[in-house]
Formats: C-alpha cells, structure tokens, sequence
C-alpha cells in the first residue's frame, strides 16, 4: 500500500505565551514587571515539528491529544491551518489542553524558563495514535518522551509496527522535568529508533559522558544514529562509527523557541528526500536557524526553496548539491522519493 503521508508526528501540542525579555530576575510578591515583547504562538515540540516539516513541503499528519476547550480549538486550527493532518489529534473530554508560558531573559538569546502544566500529556497512551497512521507513513517521529509517560511506555510497540510498514523512526526526548535521564522503558525504545535528535545538554545527561562525542558515541551504540544540535557551535552526528559536524548557520535571532524542533523538520525532509547524512545535518541546522527570525516557533520556519538556497550557498563547490541528489527547488522533496509499505 502507497503511504499516504511522509510523516507523522507524535508528541504534544498546546498553545504557548512567550514572553521578554526580561531584564531583572523574575519578581514575585505581586509585583508587576513590563517586556517589550510578547506572543500567543503553537507551542510543543512534537506540533511545532510538524508545522516545520509541513512548511518544508512534507504531507504530514499529526497524533496527540488535546482538551475540549479553547486552547484545543486554538491548537486543532493552527496545525490545520499549516497544512498538517489532525486526524490523529485527539480531544479529551475531561482534562485540558496543556499550556506553556516562556520567559526569556535579556542578553541571554538561547536561554529561558518553560513553565508547563501538562493536562492531557499525562493521559496521552499509545491508544491516541490511530492504528491506521502507523502503516501510512514514510518516516514517524515522536517527541517530549519524559512529558508523556504512558506513551513512553508504547514506543518500542509503536516503532516497530512503523518500521514493519517500511518507515524509518526519530525520537527528540526533550529535557526531562524529574532529572532522571534514564527511565525504565528507554533502553527498549532506542534498538527501534533509527535517529535520536537531542540537543547537547540532553545528548550529555542520556550519554552520561560530558565529552559531547563521548555521549553521542554511547548513545549510538544503543542503536540510533545520534545527531546533537549544539547551539553556535553547529550540530553534530554519530552513526556509531563516524562523526559528522555542520556549522551553524549565521542569524540574529530574535528567538529561539522551537529552533530545534525547526532542526528535526529539517533534518527528516532532508533524508526523506534522499540528502546524504552530511547535507541533511547541514539543511537542518539552517532550518533551525531560520526559525529564529521572529517570535515562537513557527512563524519563520523556511520553506524547502528557502533553506535548500542557503545551504546551497553555504557549500563549497566540491560538496554543492547536485539535481540527482535533491529535489528542484519548484518541486515538493517528499515527491520526489516515493516508497510502498
């Protein structure tokens, strides 16, 4: 059977309330301090990678779960409205859709406090991804492993039904509230992820190395080819032998909510459309950085035309992009390498 989407995302979705920066610590005792910014934006990893996979010209679709209130209407609209398939987001009627309030911090670019309350990510359960999406997907990626317990639990028999319909699998675990690292249950999902996306600080706390090739090196031989977003010093992958790097991309961010969500998009469009491991770890930390170009997570996220230029013009003619190799810029990546289940 010909998958119908390119990908499906799996994870959390909730609005988000982004705020600064702030220029004194956070106050209490009532006392009211003024931002210059702020912006009622989709939030969420798993939701702001899907939209960053939608923007690049991927068919995706989305499972989840979300609460019967406004904020699941906000959430429901937004991912729809970005071209992604919400038929696998599911509303439940009792507990509410999470919210997230980030305050970010002046002079400090890349760093904030994420305040969440969970509602339904807690009761989020394998049963929530439709049995009929699993098989319909090129690529599945799940997202904010230690937000979702009772999905957790599921992945290892979530991934393999996906990798016996011919899909490859990602995981971006998110930092974990608790500071545990390593739950019971983690050992048996990484044999069935074929890329783990952390950022450094995860990829050191799950490596258990603070040598971040260390780290890397430990997790990929668990399984997955290991790829870290690291900030202004690029990204990095290790597919248990080699290591890969890429630079960052040159911005001026304006905020850098989502960049790494923005970074998985990246990524998984790349492979999709059959870039070597080498040009998809560059087009993601250019998609990464694009998406820092205005507040929230999805509103700078670049189109496959975008990000596929700057790429181009970041390689040096020994390792430019050829047209057997990637898409034309007109064309949708995910058309070009159709796979059957």
């Amino acid at each position: 059977m010909p998958h119908t989407f390119d990908l499906l995302v799996v994870g959390d979705a909730n609005p988000d309330v982004v705020l600064g920066p702030l220029d004194a610590p956070l106050a209490f005792g009532q006392h009211e301090q003024l931002v210059p910014g702020g912006a009622l934006t989709l939030g969420g990893s798993a939701a702001i990678m899907a939209c960053g996979a939608a923007r690049l010209g991927l068919r995706v679709a989305f499972a989840g779960r979300v609460g019967d209130d406004d904020a699941g209407r906000y959430v429901r609209d937004t991912l729809t409205a970005r071209g992604v398939d919400t038929r696998g987001l599911r509303t439940d009627p009792e507990l509410p859709t999470p919210l997230t309030v980030v305050l970010t911090r002046d002079g400090a670019e890349s760093d904030r406090a994420i305040v969440t309350a969970p509602g339904t990510l807690r009761a989020t359960t394998p049963a929530d991804v439709p049995a009929e999406l699993l098989p319909a997907a090129r690529h599945v990626h799940f997202a904010s492993y230690f937000l979702l317990p009772h999905l957790a639990a599921g992945l290892p028999g979530l991934m393999r039904t996906a990798r016996a319909h011919g899909a490859t699998t990602s995981l971006d675990t998110n930092d974990d509230p608790a500071g545990h690292w390593d739950p019971p249950g983690l050992a048996a999902v990484l044999p069935h992820t074929d890329y783990l996306l952390p950022n450094a600080a995860e990829a050191r706390k799950l490596g258990g190395a603070e040598d971040l090739v260390a780290a890397a090196a430990a997790l990929a031989g668990r399984g997955p080819v290991t790829v870290v977003k690291d900030g202004a010093e690029g990204a990095l992958c290790h597919d248990g032998h080699t290591v890969t790097r890429a630079p960052a991309f040159p911005v001026r961010p304006v905020d850098t909510v989502g960049a790494g969500d923005s970074f998985d998009a990246g990524f998984v469009a790349g492979l999709l459309a059959g870039l070597p491991l080498p040009e998809a770890l560059r087009l993601a930390a250019v998609c990464g950085a694009l998406s820092t170009r205005a507040p929230g997570g999805t509103t700078a996220q670049p189109t496959w035309d975008e990000a596929l230029a700057q790429v181009s013009r970041d390689l040096t003619p020994a390792r430019d992009l050829t047209p057997s190799r990637t898409p034309a810029p007109s064309h949708n990546p995910a058309r070009e390498r159709k796979n059957s289940a």
